[in-house]
């Protein structure tokens, strides 16, 4: 038997025996052992090997972090925030963090730029600023400077080696091909990804949109490089039970050429500056569809092009379900 009681947890559960692979990390985690508890965690959180259970996940990561696992640490910031597992609790998620930053400079980095933030006790922001009308039809608004520049950074440096080609899934194979309308690079941040910065980030994108946080899809980032674009589409799914009523995007940096949101029913072109935020209503007031509302995100001629969206949906949605287009 390997030493190593992760390595063996995954070779016995390969071999078809998931509760004794998971009984070998209760075992080592019992023993102190920090990374066998950690990986269990990631277990209960992924529902691959074992079924998913957050509110296990939660438990198992607590005890890592007592044993000194510091991603554990932020994992477990970031669902205390979000409330996967539990309720959304933001002043534990921010007494979680000042522990964490006392010996993780990683952990005080989040920390010194939540701190600069102007929040309320649950993590919203403490006044909502005013946005600027640039259209009633469809409704489009413009907060200019809604995100600092030490903020758009931070979305940028945590997100820039996940991105991967924009791909969507071939009805007919299953597969993922390349998607047929955007051609950037993008990626998502995931529940368990989520830092404090980007928790109060969700949280002021949904007062923008005077919506509820709990509504927001995972915030998705992309770039753009020279050439590439997002073409004429709407937000709004086609058939949703649960439909994308807004979308917020978040400029992330400027310097660039090209790269307009364009909205082709009035010819509105909005062009990017650093911490902007544009919020734009995807559905007519009886919650059909508003076909006024397709845009683009035109070429990119020099420089590369950064955003953050994240789309709001009618009702709670969940991001642990999340799939592109559902």
């Amino acid at each position: 038997m390997m030493s190593d009681p992760v390595s063996a947890a995954h070779e016995v559960a390969a071999s078809g025996r998931p509760r004794e692979a998971v009984a070998l990390l209760e075992s080592a985690g019992d023993g102190g052992n920090a990374a066998a508890l950690a990986e269990l965690a990631v277990w209960h959180l992924r529902g691959i090997i074992i079924p998913r259970d957050l509110g296990k996940a939660r438990r198992t990561l607590r005890r890592a972090v007592t044993v000194g696992h510091v991603d554990a640490a932020l994992m477990e910031i970031a669902l205390a925030a979000n409330g996967s597992g539990g309720l959304p609790d933001w002043p534990q998620a921010l007494g979680l963090l000042r522990i964490a930053a006392i010996n993780d400079p990683v952990a005080a980095e989040h920390l010194a730029l939540v701190d600069k933030m102007e929040l309320d006790p649950a993590g919203y922001p403490a006044m909502r600023p005013a946005g600027e009308p640039l259209s009633d039809q469809p409704f489009v608004e413009l907060f200019p400077a809604a995100l600092s520049p030490a903020e758009c950074l931070h979305v940028a440096t945590l997100t820039h080696n996940w991105l991967e080609p924009a791909v969507v899934v071939d009805p007919r194979t299953g597969r993922n091909i390349a998607h047929p309308i955007r051609t950037s690079d993008s990626t998502l941040v995931g529940p368990t990804q989520e830092t404090l910065v980007v928790a109060a980030l969700n949280r002021r994108l949904a007062a923008l949109t005077r919506t509820r946080v709990e509504q927001g899809e995972p915030l998705s980032v992309l770039r753009y490089k020279p050439g590439q674009e997002y073409r004429l589409h709407l937000d709004a799914l086609p058939g949703a039970n649960n439909q994308r009523i807004a979308t917020a995007i978040a400029y992330l940096n400027d310097g660039f050429e090209g790269g307009e949101t364009y909205f082709s029913a009035n010819r509105l072109k909005i062009q990017p500056r650093q911490g902007d935020v544009l919020v734009f209503r995807n559905v007519l007031a009886d919650g059909t569809t508003d076909p006024e509302s397709r845009h683009a995100g035109l070429s990119v001629r020099r420089g590369t092009k950064w955003i953050a969206t994240r789309w709001i949906r009618q009702d709670a949605y969940d991001p642990w379900t999340y799939r592109e287009g559902a």
